[in-house]
């Protein structure tokens, strides 16, 4: 709740603030309000960060077509510039696709992608928690256990 309202108080300030859009569809989708997080992450798909979100938000609330297109989307865009393939994984965690979520977290490892600083604290990751590969990315990553 404190998340929401100091989003919002940010984008009073600023409606075009794309890490308030962020973080305020982020802390929807944490509440459980995926329409109100998938509406604020809409607003903001010209940032890679924001389609990850978005696509994973899609695929949870069980609207998979969409979620596939954003994954297109990012893939595509990546032929660009530079997309962390933690966004991609996170897609393929929000479909179900563990095997895929695993493949993209190693290219991520590889590519050493700063995103994985967050790997023990985002909710998305949570059905990955148990597996043993997830424990061994975290130690490979130098998070604390």
């Amino acid at each position: 709740d404190q998340a929401i309202q100091q989003a919002r108080k940010a984008l009073e300030l600023d409606r075009d603030l794309a890490v308030a859009r962020y973080f305020l569809g982020a802390a929807y989708l944490e509440k459980g309000q995926s329409e109100q997080a998938i509406t604020e992450l809409e607003k903001n798909r010209s940032r890679a960060v924001a389609l990850g979100l978005l696509g994973y938000a899609y695929a949870v609330v069980g609207r998979k077509a969409e979620a596939r297109k954003t994954l297109a989307e990012l893939q595509a865009i990546s032929g660009q510039r530079y997309i962390s393939p933690y966004e991609i994984a996170r897609i393929y965690v929000g479909l179900g696709e563990k095997e895929r979520s695993f493949e993209w977290l190693e290219k991520a490892y590889q590519g050493r992608s700063d995103y994985l600083t967050r790997l023990q604290v985002d909710p998305t990751f949570d059905s990955l928690r148990s597996d043993p590969r997830f424990a061994a990315l975290v130690r490979r990553v130098g998070l604390p256990q």
